[in-house]
């Protein structure tokens, strides 16, 4: 049987895989979104994964609780700020896949995890093994010498790791209170005014391209609530069950599979310091999964133990 202690765990691990994967693919459906811009992606990505809510919602009967949660404000109001925080990191790495700059996009995602781990350190006093630290610092000194190798401040790879680990964050401080469809629709709600006036800028400078690019372009973009809503359900999820180090962790898997989009599909420029940069960021990442595999053991070991 199950040790009903270590259900929340499991499943918390198997939603944050399912999260980080399909982040670290979701360059490849924005670049089959042309010609559509990266301000409009976003609106649009706003405007249907409210949508996409309010149908499940709907579909399970979730909208008592979501009024006595909107009665709150104090979740209320922490929701609105993840909501500014996911707004800038959709942003910036909309504009990222859209631009040719996915390698830096998934720079963004192997500093994450390092952000992410001190805020569980220094603010939730959350623990880190010994190998543990040795993978970060390593992980510090590999993101040093890819800031080097591309000669500038990595704006946008900065930029997507403080906004998406300070999401993770406030995230975690309603994460026993709210369920995950309903954080989501309450972000979803306040963002709604932010895509309207993105959409009138768009409409007033280039031209909204919603129905003029073709069927597929529409289903696509109407599609974009679906696969926004998705992996931020599987990550709130994963949140409510998660240590926030452990999130962390998790956080490898995206930026891997942006990495390989950006090299082998893109066919983005690698300089030989940034393949350096990146090797010493996956010899971090397997000192991470030994640790983790070692920790596995020894709660298994604890669990079967008389």
């Amino acid at each position: 049987m199950v040790d009903p202690q270590h259900t929340p765990t499991r499943s918390g691990l198997l939603f944050g895989i399912g999260a980080y994967v399909l982040w670290g693919l979701l360059p490849l459906y924005f670049i089959l979104l042309a010609p559509t811009g990266p301000f409009e992606i976003v609106a649009w990505r706003i405007v249907f994964s409210l949508g996409f809510c309010a149908i499940a919602l709907s579909l399970i009967g979730g909208w008592r609780r979501l009024g006595e949660l909107a009665r709150r404000p104090r979740i209320l109001f922490t929701l609105a700020g993840a909501g500014v925080l996911i707004f800038i990191n959709w942003q910036t790495y909309v504009y990222a896949a859209t631009s040719g700059q996915v390698v830096q996009a998934s720079l963004g995602y192997f500093i994450n995890p390092i952000v992410t781990v001190f805020l569980g350190v220094l603010v939730l006093r959350e623990r880190l093994r010994p190998l543990q630290w040795i993978a970060v610092g390593i992980s510090v000194v590999a993101v040093v010498v890819l800031t080097f190798s591309y000669g500038a401040v990595p704006w946008i790879a900065l930029t997507l790791a403080f906004s998406f680990g300070i999401y993770g964050f406030v995230k975690k401080q309603v994460g026993g209170e709210v369920d995950a469809l309903s954080g989501l629709t309450l972000e979803s709600a306040w963002l709604v005014p932010v895509a309207v006036g993105e959409l009138i800028f768009v409409g007033a400078t280039g031209g909204i391209v919603l129905g003029t690019a073709g069927t597929g372009n529409v289903v696509l973009l109407v599609l974009a609530g679906v696969v926004t809503a998705v992996p931020l359900l599987l990550f709130a999820a994963s949140a409510r069950r998660l240590p926030l180090v452990y999130l962390g962790l998790l956080q490898y898997l995206a930026p891997i599979l942006q990495f390989a989009v950006g090299v082998f599909f893109e066919h983005e420029q690698m300089e030989p310091g940034r393949w350096v940069g990146f090797a010493v960021i996956w010899i971090a990442l397997v000192l991470l999964t030994v640790d983790l595999l070692r920790a596995s053991r020894r709660s298994r070991r604890a669990v079967t133990r008389p």
